[in-house]
């Protein structure tokens, strides 16, 4: 399965990004999680990507999450990426932020949504950490490559940070990155073009939507899908439909 940019998958088997809580309290790689992905590109996937790995220590959404947020977790998935590709399976890095379902006892301050959320306790961003956001998920990328993945999926999905932000529900700011299904949607675009910039046309790129669920609207998803495949931009659209056969709400 060849991509627009990067290798081609060796067979049309990529194994999910699943969350197994075995890293470090530290987001650093754990040996056990080491060992389980490689052995997924061993089984002979040909894409093996790994769980959301947080691009702040203040999206962590999970304990025991992998984090890709500082350098100092740089060795342990070089090391990682080398011995997946050395099974002949193209190794891929999820980024993610819970956003506002960062649990407050496990990253000790209040987490973050795009508008205050009462239910979840968190506080909304203001415009400058809207920007250092996006360049946390740009700066994550440029990490995982630097750490030798062929490439990284965005987590837009399942009600994690992204995914607040494309809600109309949930997102009530008046700003840029409000309002709209167009400016609610522009931190995920502006997210996957500098990622692309920077990372260059040999990186693979891939989008996780929900196309329902977690307070968004069907027609809004359609319509972010469609852009974002039509400007090529990433590689492959990973839409989370929990039930394949279920039908839309809407």
């Amino acid at each position: 399965l060849t991509f627009a940019h990067g290798p081609a998958m060796k067979n049309r088997f990529m194994l999910a990004p699943m969350t197994n809580q075995q890293s470090h309290s530290d987001g650093t790689l754990s040996d056990d999680e080491r060992r389980w992905l490689v052995m997924r590109a061993a089984g002979g996937f040909g894409l093996t990507m790994t769980c959301a790995a947080h691009v702040q220590a203040a999206g962590q959404g999970f304990p025991g999450q992998l984090g890709i947020f500082s350098d100092k977790h740089v060795d342990r998935l070089t090391g990682l990426a080398a011995a997946i590709k050395a099974e002949g399976s193209l190794a891929v890095v999820q980024l993610h932020h819970a956003g506002a379902r960062s649990p407050q006892a496990l990253i000790g301050t209040q987490p973050v949504c795009p508008s205050a959320d009462p239910e979840s306790g968190a506080r909304a961003l203001s415009g400058d950490e809207v920007q250092q956001l996006i360049a946390d998920f740009v700066a994550a990328a440029v990490r995982a490559q630097r750490c030798g993945f062929d490439g990284a999926e965005v987590h837009g999905a399942h009600g994690y940070v992204l995914a607040q932000f494309l809600s109309p529900k949930i997102n009530l700011r008046t700003d840029a990155y409000g309002g709209s299904a167009q400016n609610r949607a522009r931190i995920v675009i502006e997210i996957l073009e500098r990622i692309r910039e920077r990372c260059g046309g040999d990186f693979n790129l891939g989008l996780r939507l929900s196309p329902e669920r977690c307070d968004l609207q069907l027609t809004d998803i359609i319509e972010l899908a469609q852009q974002v495949m039509g400007s090529g931009v990433i590689d492959y659209l990973d839409m989370s439909l929990w039930d394949y056969a279920k039908q839309p709400d809407e």
